[in-house]
């Protein structure tokens, strides 16, 4: 059977997802001010799983989404594949984001992103990794769950680049967990999907118009064992989750060869 959708369904769907988008604006910008944090973190959840009903994302989740929540602060780190990532483990974890500066300039749905009290980092800028580690310092401080996608870019799917562990320093700061989260896209068949993927050379409307030309587009989100950051170093710790994830994705462990340079700067390593 096609996954695909009629013209018509693409255009009823692309129509429902821009007043949804245009829903999340004025409740950040009229509704946001006037309420508490908590009623904002559950606007935004409910916006996420509206979001991922009305383009036909259907997640299956395994594991404990709440681990060492109510016990020490909590870093969720995960791989990287679609733009709908972030929607997808919002709509689990009561959580903030880690995400990369680039989302701030999308048009509406960046505003909204940042209205959600994101952190945005600048890859280009060799000591923003500095700034960003504070601020998450302080967020982990307060209790609140953040998530970071450690490859520091996108894949398609079908392959997991090594995490880096610059943004995991914090976390060792403040004695704290990571909880490893794997997240793949699959076809009905459970092979690799990678029409969801936001890699390469795709843009965001290239990739919104594919994902609503599908039927329906299924997500696996698997949360792995926490494990603790005290006594480790940042790199050990990166390592120990990319080693996890792969194995839950079963993909290879990736690895840096010896002489390989790395595309970030030596702050964001």
């Amino acid at each position: 059977m096609s996954n695909s959708n009629s013209r018509l369904t693409q255009t009823v769907r692309i129509s429902l997802l821009a007043a949804h988008v245009a829903t999340g604006l004025a409740l950040s910008a009229v509704v946001y001010p006037l309420v508490s944090e908590g009623f904002r973190s559950a606007c935004f959840r409910w916006w996420s799983r509206r979001l991922l009903r009305i383009i036909r994302v259907r997640v299956t989740a395994a594991g404990d989404a709440g681990a060492t929540r109510a016990a020490l602060p909590t870093l969720v780190v995960s791989n990287h594949v679609s733009w709908l990532d972030i929607f997808v483990i919002r709509s689990f974890v009561e959580c903030r984001f880690v995400a990369k500066s680039e989302i701030r300039s999308w048009p509406l749905v960046g505003w909204l992103v940042a209205r959600q009290g994101t952190v945005f980092v600048h890859r280009a800028r060799r000591h923003d990794t500095s700034r960003v580690n504070a601020t998450l310092e302080r967020v982990l401080e307060r209790g609140e769950c953040m998530v970071v996608f450690p490859e520091g870019t996108t894949t398609d799917g079908t392959e997991l680049r090594p995490f880096h562990g610059s943004l995991l320093q914090p976390l060792i700061h403040v004695r704290g967990f990571a909880l490893p989260v794997a997240l793949r896209y699959v076809t009905e068949d459970g092979r690799p999907d990678d029409k969801a993927a936001y890699a390469g050379d795709r843009s965001l409307w290239e990739s919104t118009m594919l994902l609503t030309s599908q039927r329906e587009t299924r997500v696996e989100l698997t949360f792995l064992e926490p494990v603790q950051a005290v006594g480790r170093h940042r790199r050990d710790l990166a390592q120990h989750c990319t080693r996890v994830v792969a194995e839950a994705l079963s993909l290879p462990v990736p690895g840096r060869q010896s002489g390989t340079p790395s595309r970030l700067p030596d702050a964001m390593r």
